[in-house]
């Protein structure tokens, strides 16, 4: 039974690092003492030791330890024996790169699909869906394989922005960019606003806080959801 959160973002404007998503890390570590941190996607090229104590700090807010995969000698078996992970944001195409170089994204799919809990902001949401395909990221580096950790049954876009009529520009909007990705691709795609984020939990998929998600499915005109939704059966 899949236990996580995958958040649309890790900062909300005028808050600290994670500061909204500490009240939930209780509920989703239950007894956990120690998570598991992959710092692969390096925000701003931060490092994996400045990127994992960033963590460190917000997740002592919650009375929890964290630890590095760099840390580990075998990230695999750092996985595998990990009580709890969390994936931090960055950049989705490095963050896959390095998950599959390590040979760690199935030992990921594997622990997370059979309980140990997990929580991805970001670039780490991004991989929660059926595939990274629907990243607002640069392909600075090319991944072996598009294909992520299948969680839910549909693709994501953290940070989904909804067009600016006052803003000059007039180019390609994230509805864009997803009706693109659908001319290609049939996976439904949910674009998951800044505070929002999706509970896994009871086998049930469910959006949670205070604002609603926009759904995205081929050949038909998007549509918006209340938080609260259930998410389980979208296809």
């Amino acid at each position: 039974m899949i236990n996580a959160i995958l958040a649309s973002t890790s900062t909300l404007h005028n808050q600290e690092y994670l500061e909204y998503l500490i009240p939930q890390l209780p509920e989703l570590y239950k007894n956990v003492e120690e998570v598991l941190f992959i710092p692969y996607a390096r925000p701003g090229g931060i490092s994996h030791e400045e990127y994992t104590a960033k963590a460190a700090e917000a997740f002592s807010k919650a009375g929890i330890k964290v630890k590095g995969i760099n840390e580990f000698k075998d990230p695999v078996d750092a996985v595998k024996q990990a009580q709890g992970i969390f994936t931090g944001g960055g950049n989705t195409f490095l963050l896959v790169s390095e998950l599959y170089r390590n040979k760690v994204m199935n030992a990921i799919k594997e622990v997370v699909k059979n309980g140990t809990p997990y929580m991805g902001t970001s670039a780490g949401t991004n991989i929660g869906g059926l595939s990274m395909q629907t990243t607002n990221d640069m392909p600075i580096i090319y991944p072996p394989s598009f294909q992520t950790l299948g969680l839910v049954p549909f693709n994501i876009n953290p940070h989904y922005l909804d067009p600016d009529p006052n803003s000059e520009h007039k180019g390609e909007t994230r509805e864009t960019r997803i009706k693109e990705f659908h001319g290609l691709n049939s996976q439904p795609v949910i674009g998951l606003r800044e505070g929002s984020w999706l509970e896994l939990k009871d086998n049930k998929v469910t959006l949670k806080g205070k604002l609603q998600a926009r759904v995205f499915k081929k050949d038909k005109l998007p549509f918006e959801i209340d938080t609260e939704t259930d998410l389980t059966d979208l296809n």
